[in-house]
């Protein structure tokens, strides 16, 4: 678990290292093969899966409209990635309704939107050679709480986790450990109140910020721009959600 001069020094670098990150999101089956992979190789190195014959990973939300895959690349290598899937009374279906449907089902029949990221892997060796990448990774989901004026954002981890995640993105623990379809170990749900933290979380982590160009160029899908409408008006059917600028 990082110390706190390690988040320091991860928040300083995370900065200069913004300018050589890569986000691609998965469109192609290139794309689709390598991060299941990627996914699976990082599961079964940390004794989370069984080994599998395809020795790759997925579920059917890597395909609904509500879901986008990123790869994350330094220097032209695919070195982790993440789900973000974004949860609203229109789109409920998402990894952690699954898992905490009693904790979720209440926050949408409010009204309120959330941001669920799941399936965040890296590669052993760059995590190694960049010790930040856990930081820009989860970036992501900073970066679509901002485009989706999120209420809330998600995490679900492992209880060992649980004071990073606390301690750098300020979230709360919400229940104690359940189980995960397809994952050995349990996984608990912490959440943070975007709107009321952002400001905090931001000044502590500059690099948490994001431009509504790069917000527009990760999250808008390509059949919106066509269209000339924005991603989430479209995608979602939501007026009450509107993109920040």
């Amino acid at each position: 678990m990082a110390t706190a001069d390690q988040v320091t020094n991860a928040s300083s670098r995370g900065i200069e290292l913004l300018d050589q990150v890569d986000y691609r999101l998965m469109e192609t089956d290139a794309d689709r093969d390598a991060i299941y992979r990627l996914r699976y190789d990082a599961y079964l190195k940390e004794g989370t899966i069984l080994p599998n014959p395809s020795r790759k990973v997925t579920d059917r939300y890597d395909d609904m409209a509500n879901s986008w895959t990123f790869g994350v690349y330094f220097e032209g290598v695919l070195s982790s990635s993440i789900r973000i899937s974004v949860g609203s009374a229109g789109h409920p279906e998402t990894p952690s309704m699954d898992v905490f449907p009693d904790l979720l089902k209440p926050e949408l029949a409010a009204g309120k939107v959330f941001v669920d990221p799941t399936r965040f892997v890296a590669d052993a060796v760059q995590a190694r050679r960049f010790p930040e990448l856990p930081y820009l990774t989860v970036r992501l989901a900073y970066v679509a709480c901002s485009y989706f004026n999120a209420d809330l954002g998600l995490a679900t981890v492992r209880s060992e986790h649980q004071a990073f995640y606390r301690r750098v993105f300020m979230h709360e623990p919400l229940t104690g450990p359940r189980q995960y379809p397809g994952l050995i170990k349990p996984i608990c749900l912490m959440a943070v109140d975007f709107p009321e933290m952002r400001d905090k979380v931001f000044a502590r982590y500059p690099f948490l910020r994001s431009s509504y160009f790069e917000r527009r160029k990760l999250f808008e899908r390509s059949e919106d721009k066509a269209l000339g409408v924005r991603g989430p008006e479209l995608a979602f059917e939501r007026a009450s959600i509107v993109p920040r600028a």
